[in-house]
């Protein structure tokens, strides 16, 4: 079973659940903003997915706009920018899809494809 992770007024989430259920795909659909993934569930799925941590950042959002978050991301350790993307979902990119032994972050069908 999959976990989908999104903000349903996001596009690009709404783009990936119908490319997910126009191949019949078997998920859990959760909100990001509303059942923000915990500090446990980011690292675990952060050493899954064999991705550098600063993937794992909205770097289109607001809040990580508002925050400066791109000068600041460079000298926080790992454990400080896991701990910073637990505060809110939106901090988190989006949308997010975890399998038995993938994560995907942002949605590309090409990546999707090969995948699910």
């Amino acid at each position: 079973m999959l976990t989908f992770l999104c903000y349903p007024k996001c596009t690009t989430c709404q783009k990936a659940q119908k490319w997910l259920d126009a191949r019949g795909a078997q998920y859990t659909l959760r909100d990001m903003k509303a059942d923000k993934p915990t500090l446990e569930e980011l690292t675990a799925w952060y050493k899954k997915s064999g991705l550098p941590l600063k993937k794992f950042f909205n770097t289109s959002g607001l809040l990580y706009k508002s925050m400066e978050l791109k000068t600041k991301l460079s000298s926080m350790s790992e454990d400080e920018m896991l701990a910073l993307l637990a505060t809110d979902g939106m901090l988190v990119k989006r949308p997010l899809l975890i399998g038995e032994d993938f994560v995907l972050v942002g949605f590309k069908d090409t990546v999707w494809e090969g995948t699910v």
